[in-house]
């Protein structure tokens, strides 16, 4: 069994790491500040687990220099991974100075707590810790239409106040790495989707903006790319390189599937129309509208999971559309 504090652990992909770990027979402390984006209602398949008492939730503040450490010290903890993050680019864009506070000071405290809890084990708590740091894709800027996809040998060039927080935040925990022994391990995903996501996410919100009968916002000409992988993967990939990964690397998980934000847009609205249709027979297509794009609006993302695929042979489980279908039936149900 290992310990395992998750900051951000009420958040979307926090959530399910948190009850994969939970069902896995792990310990876990979930340490969030209980944001607008946060919600205790995602880890309710815990309460019905028999593993419930393997679980302890802290609301707090990842800035919180001697809680964090409290924390580590209490629960003997294993692996730190860190979820927490400002993660929305249009909030980045009108108000940046959260994002500076959470992404960047927010991941110094939790590495300077972890750095003084590392140094006081013994030799093999040593041997088991990990300070695990959950990044994105858009760190490394944006792509045009035939560039090969993002590896984890990319420059970093972020293009928003969101991407170069979490740009930030990336390089802090190498240089702790490499300075101070810190055993890091620092992962780049593609974009996330699944059960509840926050509504204020691309998915979320064409699906919400479907059924409530409002226009479907899509930025520009719609024609930016995004690649999509499905949350629980992404969980899947952020505990292979905790059980599999070198300390001291990068794995980037993708989802291997590249489409143009109005192709999911018209996806989405097939499958509506199909499983939810309008009583005047009409697509949800219609209610599609373009609106002014986005500052900086990155063009495309899409990641190579060569290196994450060899080394810790992860692999995508299902298709785009499957796991699609499956987010829609649950958002069916649960709005």
């Amino acid at each position: 069994m290992k310990n395992i504090l998750v900051t951000g652990g009420c958040g979307f992909i926090g959530s399910h790491f948190a009850i994969e770990q939970i069902i896995k027979g792990n310990k876990v402390v979930n340490l969030d500040k209980l944001t607008y984006a946060a919600n205790q209602k995602n880890l309710e398949p815990i309460v019905e687990h028999q593993n419930y008492k393997n679980y302890h939730f802290v609301k707090g503040d990842i800035n919180d220099f001697g809680l964090v450490f409290d924390l580590l010290k209490k629960h003997k903890i294993d692996w730190l991974v860190n979820f927490a993050a400002e993660s929305h680019v249009d909030n980045s864009i009108a108000g940046p100075e959260v994002f500076i506070k959470t992404n960047i000071n927010g991941t110094f405290s939790l590495l300077q707590a972890s750095l003084t809890y590392f140094n006081n084990l013994d030799s093999s708590k040593k041997n088991d810790f990990r300070f695990l740091h959950v990044s994105t894709d858009e760190v490394f800027g944006s792509l045009n239409e035939n560039e090969p996809k993002f590896s984890e040998t990319n420059r970093y060039k972020p293009n928003s106040p969101y991407s170069a927080s979490k740009a930030a935040s990336d390089h802090l925990v190498r240089a702790w790495g490499e300075t101070y022994n810190l055993p890091i391990i620092i992962t780049n995903c593609s974009n996330n989707f699944g059960p509840h996501q926050h509504f204020e996410k691309l998915i979320p919100t064409i699906i919400r903006n479907c059924l409530a009968g409002n226009d479907i916002p899509i930025y520009g000409d719609g024609k930016n790319i995004r690649d999509w992988i499905f949350v629980k993967d992404h969980c899947h990939g952020i505990d292979l390189a905790l059980t599999k990964g070198k300390i001291g690397e990068t794995y980037l998980f993708g989802g291997e599937n590249e489409i143009r934000n109005i192709e999911i847009a018209n996806l989405i609205c097939e499958i509506l129309d199909e499983k939810k249709p309008k009583i005047d027979k009409a697509s949800y297509k219609t209610q599609i509208k373009f609106v002014k794009d986005r500052l900086g609006h990155d063009f495309r993302y899409a990641i190579s999971n060569l290196k994450s695929n060899k080394e810790l042979d992860f692999k995508v489980s299902k298709s785009f559309e499957e796991r699609l279908y499956e987010t829609i039936d649950y958002y069916l149900e649960n709005l």
